[in-house]
């Protein structure tokens, strides 16, 4: 994929749902039963909210798999690798040892979005730490962790495909609401 070619985000699922899906969005209709089924966006707003957040998901789901190290929200992320999450694994010699430490980035874009969204994007990512494949055994862990994994992944591609055709955030910070904190910078 191009740098700078538009993601299609509904690719691979059948034709008449995704006519459907950009039937709603030139009516106006989507963003509506988006609201509907997700009315507001989380509060994990910060670095360390989202750390111990993942770190939650994994103490339940994946007690033996590595610590994880850094989690963080990634500004850059999205625009340059067309990418929501990222999951990496770095390996230092400390001492006469090899330690190993586990980063879990996710796109800024997941700050003003539903929880639900939010918890399907770190699912994924840390289901990588065992399956590094998009294969069927990663998706069962994803469903392990997640039941409503699928019905996620496919609402976050109608939102994300809401937001390219319109440019409007459904769940961003309003005047009066909830305050968006200053932009950390890109997590290093």
């Amino acid at each position: 994929m191009l740098p700078n070619s538009r993601p299609d985000y509904l690719a691979g699922y059948p034709a008449e749902l995704t006519s459907q899906i950009r039937q709603l969005i030139e009516q106006d209709k989507l963003a509506d039963r988006l609201l509907y089924k997700y009315p507001q966006a989380h509060d994990i707003r910060t670095d360390r909210a989202l750390h111990d957040y993942a770190q939650d998901i994994k103490a339940r789901h994946l007690r033996n798999a590595a610590p994880l190290g850094r989690v963080c929200y990634d500004s850059k992320l999205h625009d340059l690798r067309n990418a929501l999450g990222l999951h990496s694994r770095i390996s230092r010699v400390q001492g006469g040892k090899l330690q190993s430490k586990r980063e879990l980035r996710v796109a800024s874009v997941f700050r003003e979005m539903p929880e639900a969204f939010l918890r399907m994007i770190v699912v994924h990512e840390l289901a990588h730490f065992k399956e590094g494949e998009h294969n069927k055994a990663f998706y069962q862990l994803c469903r392990h962790m997640e039941p409503d994994y699928h019905q996620l992944e496919f609402d976050l591609r109608v939102y994300l495909t809401h937001l390219e055709a319109t440019g409007r955030a459904l769940w961003a910070t309003k005047p009066g609401g909830l305050t968006s904190p200053v932009p950390s910078p890109t997590c290093p």
